[in-house]
């Protein structure tokens, strides 16, 4: 009861802060993407391009020296998410949203600031530990890295009184900060990691992953498991020495000399081979280079996002990807993958994919921008002809730009459904996509009045219909199963 009961308070008092939420929210949706049997490319896609920094990150990562032998250049996040997979990706998405969440939220408190570089400095070892290895697996490793402190830093951050006492009782020296803390709140932090860990919904391995190291119990875990918990525990325990206050440099590289001893059996590595490796990062401060990394991106994020773009190049590129991909490509990453090109390509507010039903209608099937996931359910028309444009879009064989979307004579030949579910649009492209010589899906993109009037160029407005084109023939090798549960 103590425990369920303090746990209840501290989820109230990080949801009164209003941005926990948003976090939690985050989450549970990056993990629902990666476990949809589906693989719910768009999920993911939009959970990236939501955040500035994170698409930046994704982008690098995959365009990184690692990855060039997939053809380098990649513009897109869903073609990031083809090359990297769907899961290395995802636990990339984790572990970024958790560090922005508690570095945007730390209080003005050195303790607290304190904590958190700890915990990014682990961070920085787990993924130096993991770099030369699996993608996937490297990233989990972080992510149960950051995970197992996540139950301190939400004391630290969300119960600033509780937290006073757990350092003042734990300064004596007697006990260390995990036993204080269980006397003095009930639980642990480790138990406290969990919860957070169950509630936002993360997978078991990640969850038996920030468990404690125990090389000797008598019931050794999986492999696996066992190879997360020593990433996860080494690095923690690292940045507890390296950030440690008061230490001489020869105790210090003692210390992790003997860490390196315990642990190296467990992770593979020779221990001198270990200790050097933490020791140069130690030199590196790499810790404090991943904080750096993260705050240039946000300031210049702004300044990026205004950055003069070629549209043409930005679609080309796309078209590229397109052209490397077989006939045979399930459709959904496809189609993630044109539509995100047209929304980065042209600085669109939106863009929207309609799909052809076998029952004669057309059925908004993904899309990324403003307020998309809400309006999809309610994007769809029948195919027999209406006197508007959508009708004249599917009739024709090559885009249509519509400049002014305000003007009274167009107004008349936009359906209700699109006014009711778009009614901020100031102008937008629909770009037929047409396999055995009909048109099989519409790709729409447009500009909301928020942004400055611009047009679609004649030389922007061929590069897009060469898109539309190549996307015809994914759809004539579909299966029509496939069509109808895109």
């Amino acid at each position: 009861m103590v425990k369920a009961a303090l746990l209840d308070k501290l989820w109230a008092r990080m949801s009164e802060r209003g941005d926990f939420p948003m976090l939690s929210q985050s989450l549970r949706t990056t993990m629902a993407a990666m476990t949809n049997d589906d693989l719910d490319f768009s999920g993911l896609v939009q959970v990236v391009l939501s955040d500035f920094a994170l698409t930046q990150k994704v982008l690098r990562l995959a365009n990184s020296a690692m990855y060039m032998a997939f053809g380098g250049n990649i513009t897109t996040v869903t073609r990031a998410l083809m090359v990297l997979g769907m899961d290395a990706v995802g636990h990339l998405v984790v572990g970024l949203k958790l560090v922005d969440h508690f570095h945007h939220s730390v209080p003005h408190r050195i303790d607290a600031k304190l904590e958190l570089n700890r915990t990014m400095l682990s961070g920085c070892v787990a993924r130096k530990l993991t770099e030369q290895g699996d993608l996937r697996a490297g990233e989990e490793a972080v992510v149960c890295t950051l995970m197992r402190q996540v139950g301190k830093l939400l004391v630290v951050f969300y119960l600033e009184a509780e937290w006073e006492q757990i350092r003042q009782k734990a300064s004596s020296g007697k006990l260390d900060e995990s036993d204080v803390c269980a006397a003095v709140l009930g639980v642990t932090f480790e138990e406290l990691g969990q919860e957070a860990a169950t509630r936002w919904r993360l997978p078991e391995a990640i969850r038996a992953g920030m468990g404690t190291f125990e090389p000797d119990a008598k019931e050794p875990e999986q492999p696996q498991v066992q190879w997360l918990r020593a990433v996860t525990n080494y690095s923690t325990e690292v940045a507890g020495v390296l950030s440690a206050a008061d230490i001489a440099p020869h105790a210090r590289d003692a210390k992790i000399a003997e860490l390196a001893r315990r642990y190296s059996p467990a992770l593979g590595s020779e221990p001198d081979e270990l200790a050097d490796m933490t020791m140069g990062l130690a030199r590196e401060e790499a810790g404090e280079g991943f904080m750096r990394e993260i705050d240039e991106l946000r300031a210049n994020a702004d300044a990026i996002a205004r950055a003069s773009v070629n549209a043409e190049a930005r679609i080309a590129a796309g078209l590229e990807d397109l052209r490397a991909l077989p006939s045979e490509n399930a459709l959904a990453p496809v189609l993630a993958l044109a539509s995100e090109t047209v929304l980065a390509g042209l600085s669109f507010t939106r863009t929207v994919v309609f799909v052809r039903q076998g029952s004669g209608f057309y059925k908004a099937r993904l899309g990324f921008g403003r307020d998309v996931e809400r309006a999809l359910p309610s994007l769809f028309f029948k195919e027999a002809f209406e006197p508007d444009v959508f009708h004249l879009a599917i009739a024709n064989s090559v885009g249509i730009f519509i400049e002014n979307a305000r003007d009274p004579k167009m107004l008349a030949r936009l359906p209700l459904w699109y006014r009711n579910a778009f009614d901020d649009t100031r102008s937008f492209v629909l770009l037929p996509v047409i396999a055995n010589q009909s048109t099989v899906a519409l790709l729409y993109g447009d500009w909301s009045l928020s942004q400055e009037p611009r047009k679609v160029s004649q030389s922007q407005m061929s590069a897009l219909n060469e898109l539309s084109r190549e996307l015809g023939r994914f759809f004539t090798h579909a299966p029509a199963r496939e069509l109808e549960t895109l």
